[in-house]
């Protein structure tokens, strides 16, 4: 097995701040937890920005310029800016800080799907209105990542600035999609694939599903790709580890679980890192230090990004 990947999603635009005290709002926090995370061991930093009064999500690039310089200056880890944004946002909006930064990585959903944030508003008495609105508003709203807006992606920030990405698989048939470009040789190997599990919309969280999908992503991709597992809330750990089990690499953060244990909430992204570096190394896995990911990736390198 080669070395694994840990990439540490550091706040997102899921979870909203009466949820964590640790979640990371302001350009502090966040250069804060993504320095912590990359101390740690986590090697690819997929960042998102929050408005530092409100904590809402922001496609802002003066916002992520206030944690970018910070992050790349403490460490060597890889960048890798959203493309999904947050679930209000319009494509020119969620494309605006990456195009602004040129990163060596950037996600790219592979497909338009329902995605359910609402069921978590009966967990909490939320301390800002926007919280439970925003939540609600995931329950007649699709996130959309058509074909036209995928293409629109890759040539803009693929072509125009060297840019590779995290294809975000959030069900089969975006392996199948993405076949579709690598087919079409928009995309190119290796390509970087992320399976996604346990969110409202998308498959669900059963070993079966993730078997499943690694098999599927041998018989489209072979020896083309790198795969990585996440999945939500209490699912991260034990599905992260037995992606890992069966060669893949892993994702965890605060974007995508906000604990640490049953019912114990995770104090940092690098708590979260910590723990799954433990894991893998228990089990004689070794992890990718951010050289050796930029090699597995075949990343333009981080001289070559404008922040």
């Amino acid at each position: 097995m080669s070395k694994i990947i840990i990439s540490c999603a550091v706040t997102g635009s899921v979870h909203t701040p009466t949820m964590s005290p640790h979640l990371p709002i302001t350009p502090d926090q966040i250069a804060q937890q993504a320095i912590e995370a990359a101390e740690a061991g986590a090697s690819i930093l997929h960042l998102h920005a929050r408005n530092p009064e409100t904590g809402e999500p922001t496609p802002d690039p003066a916002v992520f310029m206030d944690f970018l310089p910070r992050i790349k200056q403490a460490t060597d880890a890889v960048v890798n800016i959203t493309t999904g944004g947050g679930q209000n946002m319009a494509l020119e909006d969620r494309l605006a800080a990456a195009e602004h930064a040129s990163p060596e990585l950037c996600s790219l959903n592979m497909g338009s799907m329902n995605f359910g944030l609402y069921p978590m508003i009966e967990k909490y008495n939320f301390s800002q209105e926007w919280e439970g609105a925003y939540l609600e508003a995931s329950r007649d709203r699709i996130f959309r990542n058509t074909f036209k807006d995928i293409e629109n992606i890759i040539e803009r920030l693929g072509v125009r600035h060297g840019t590779r990405f995290e294809f975000e698989c959030y069900d089969v048939g975006h392996l199948y999609t993405l076949a579709h470009f690598l087919d079409r040789k928009l995309v190119k190997p290796p390509l970087f694939v992320q399976s996604i599990f346990g969110i409202l919309g998308g498959q669900g969280a059963d070993t079966e599903n993730l078997l499943h999908a690694k098999r599927i992503a041998d018989k489209l991709f072979g020896d083309d790709y790198q795969w990585s597992v996440m999945a939500a809330g209490h699912h991260q750990l034990p599905f992260v580890t037995m992606g890992a089990l069966n060669g893949g690499n892993v994702r965890v953060g605060l974007e995508d679980s906000l604990y640490a244990g049953k019912g114990r909430l995770a104090t940092s992204n690098g708590e979260q890192v910590r723990i799954i570096r433990s894991v893998l190394e228990s089990l004689s896995l070794e992890v990718a230090t951010p050289s050796e990911t930029r090699s597995i990736l075949d990343l333009k390198g981080g001289d070559n990004v404008s922040f």
